[in-house]
């Protein structure tokens, strides 16, 4: 495939038909050129030349990015991220051959609903990402720092005071206020420096990492809500597999980019797909993910409704919280 031309063509998108065309162009070429995928295909006895839509694809399982590198094609990785985990655990990595392809994916993808990133001040409150160092968090909103208005933003480790001041003082301003936190760390924020920034896009990225009792979304949000005086808390529905995320202005309720596509599959049948409102495994197809993967298979339950927005309502089981995963409802 013409990987410059495919590049173009994904963000460009113009109908449900050309993603299919492109998606199924894309399990060809990753089928070829994927030795990992090629033998779990093989292994499943799906002939490639039998797979006429999306449906009939085979998604690998999300936990292969634990125990195997998975690239398609010979090439050299520009940055290799890590999912989070505590001590001991196996940790997910993506190796990402091209970053500007993940950079266009998320500036896209954030301008598509929320408009030109450069009329925000940004702010991020990452503390255990920071931590690692290979966060693709961390980079994604540094990225989106550097498309935004830098009058006033950053991250934060710790300070949580010099936070609440910044904020405070970009309210007064009349700044559009962009804030990045992980949960532990937005809850401390509103427990000891709690701050009234009603205008603010306040973006909850998961992750309690055993720091604090687990909620369910509506008590969290609705105590995020409270602190920050804001009416609703958006997400990030991401992870440290995929090079797109789909977006949540509330409600726990996500819309994917053009490029993105949520399939719920039966948990008992992985290859057979459930109508919309049914509960099953989340499939995702992710355009951006040339080079890696594209049809990946993970542990979360959910649901798609008739337009399109899913929401995310667990996990298959009690195994590792991904950092990025949301919490059950």
């Amino acid at each position: 495939m013409d990987f410059k031309a495919f590049k173009h063509s994904i963000f460009n998108l113009q109908s449900p038909s050309e993603f299919n065309e492109i998606a199924l162009s894309l399990f060809r070429y990753q089928y070829k050129n994927n030795k990992i995928y090629k033998s779990f295909v093989d292994a499943l006895g799906v002939s490639e030349s039998k797979v006429y839509h999306p449906e009939q694809v085979p998604f690998l399982p999300v936990s292969f990015f634990k125990t195997h590198k998975i690239i398609t094609g010979d090439f050299t990785e520009e940055v290799i991220f890590e999912s989070s985990g505590t001590t001991g655990m196996e940790t997910s990595k993506h190796y990402v051959v091209d970053a500007d392809l993940y950079q266009q994916s998320f500036i896209n993808g954030m301008n598509l609903f929320y408009g030109d990133l450069s009329q925000y001040s940004v702010f991020a409150l990452l503390p255990s990402y920071l931590e690692r160092g290979n966060s693709s968090l961390v980079y994604m909103v540094e990225k989106i720092m550097l498309q935004s208005n830098r009058q006033m933003g950053g991250f934060f480790l710790n300070d949580l005071k010099s936070l609440q001041q910044q904020l405070v003082e970009a309210q007064r301003q009349g700044l559009k206020i962009m804030l990045f936190g992980v949960t532990f760390a937005l809850l401390d924020m509103t427990e000891k420096f709690p701050v009234s920034i009603p205008e603010a896009i306040i973006f909850e990225t998961g992750g309690m990492k055993g720091r604090r009792r687990e909620l369910t979304r509506m008590e969290l949000h609705e105590q995020l809500c409270k602190g920050f005086g804001v009416d609703k808390i958006h997400s990030e529905y991401g992870m440290t597999e995929l090079l797109s995320q789909a977006w949540s202005a509330g409600d726990g309720i996500f819309m994917c980019p053009p490029w993105m596509k949520i399939m719920i599959a039966d948990t008992n049948d992985p290859l057979s797909y459930l109508e919309t409102g049914r509960t099953g495994g989340i499939n995702i197809i992710d355009l951006a993910n040339f080079h890696s993967f594209s049809f990946i298979a993970t542990q979360d339950l959910g649901r798609v409704f008739e337009d399109g927005t899913f929401e995310v309502l667990g996990r298959f089981d009690n195994s590792d919280i991904r950092g990025c995963s949301l919490l059950a409802t």
